[in-house]
């Protein structure tokens, strides 16, 4: 056995002597293709690299979390919101003795699958092949989009926590559980402090039942909701919060519902993003050849799975481009 082999080995047994009963365990990891285990990283670690070297995940740096090209250079991308999630999830993970590096992995992968322009791109693609949700698009980016359409062949647990981090049915491990919650603590958070550097919002606009049982800053905010998080989950094969907590969290999600992500105020550059996507993606479905062909090679000649995996996975920058470049005429 080499020195590598011997420390992979190491990590897993210290997973068995140190993390709870409930935590999921590297060593069980379980891949839809098999392959040789690698000599130093965990299946997790493993899955985490994969996630983090990859096309889609780079891509994350330039789609809209909630404004569309937003003057400045603070604001949260899809990106930055992913690995505040892991943070956020780690921070609980880490206090209730679970696997850190398979929520690392479900949190930096489960947005993957986000269109240009947020949830508006995702409503155009939906409204135009019927059904589309980015969580599933994330699971499809991993499974098909990548490796040459061979997916990068991550562990069912991975796949799972991000096939699983909204909609419907709950994540079978607790890490993936935390992701789901994490995921909601994190875009809340963050969304209204970028909300309040926007002018859109100010702490009067938060309820008052809010501020009374999460504070008045993101940070007391993520700080309420882990610490009940970590309080109600501890020792118990579920995670959970608290009834009062979670009400809280539901008010505060629909006070954002209505001051930002529904808002009249951000809805003249929602529409241009919808606009660019609907567009393009008749032109793309008339004219298939402008695809870069594996896309359709993936799809199995459907064009519009094809075009739709292809919007899908560009950048704002990159589909606002390609717009310009089809249907405005060159000066």
């Amino acid at each position: 056995m080499n020195s590598g082999t011997a420390f992979r080995l190491q990590t897993e047994e210290q997973e068995y002597a140190i993390l709870s009963p409930y935590a999921a365990k590297s060593a069980e990891g379980v891949r839809a293709r098999p392959e040789e285990p690698c000599p130093i990283r965990t299946s997790y670690q493993r899955d985490r690299d994969r996630i983090l070297h990859s096309k889609p995940f780079r891509r994350l740096k330039h789609k809209t979390q909630v404004y569309i090209a937003p003057a400045g250079d603070h604001y949260r991308t899809r990106m930055t919101h992913s690995l505040e999630v892991a943070q956020i999830s780690r921070t609980v993970g880490r206090a209730l003795r679970l696997n850190e590096d398979l929520i690392e992995a479900i949190a930096l992968g489960h947005d993957v699958g986000h269109t240009p322009f947020g949830h508006v791109g995702e409503q155009a693609l939906a409204e135009l092949v019927g059904a589309f949700e980015h969580n599933q698009q994330s699971l499809r980016t991993f499974t098909v989009l990548t490796g040459n359409g061979q997916g990068l062949n991550l562990t069912e647990a991975v796949l799972d926590g991000i096939l699983h981090h909204t909609g419907g049915g709950i994540p079978k491990t607790l890490e993936g559980q935390i992701v789901r919650i994490g995921d909601r603590i994190g875009y809340l958070c963050h969304d209204f402090d970028d909300a309040v550097r926007a002018g859109y919002m100010t702490l009067a606009d938060l309820p008052g039942g809010v501020r009374a049982v999460l504070g008045e800053t993101s940070s007391s905010m993520i700080t309420a909701m882990t610490t009940d998080m970590i309080e109600t989950s501890w020792q118990k094969p579920a995670i959970a919060m608290s009834p009062p907590v979670l009400a809280a969290m539901q008010e505060f999600r629909q006070a954002m519902f209505e001051k930002i992500y529904n808002s009249d105020l951000l809805m003249r550059e929602r529409f241009k993003g919808k606009m660019i996507i609907k567009e393009l993606f008749a032109y793309c479905c008339a004219n298939p050849e402008i695809l870069p062909g594996e896309f359709l090679r993936w799809a199995d000649e459907d064009v519009t799975l094809a075009v739709s995996d292809y919007l899908a996975g560009c950048t704002d920058n990159h589909a606002i481009a390609l717009f310009r470049d089809i249907f405005i005429p060159n000066s």
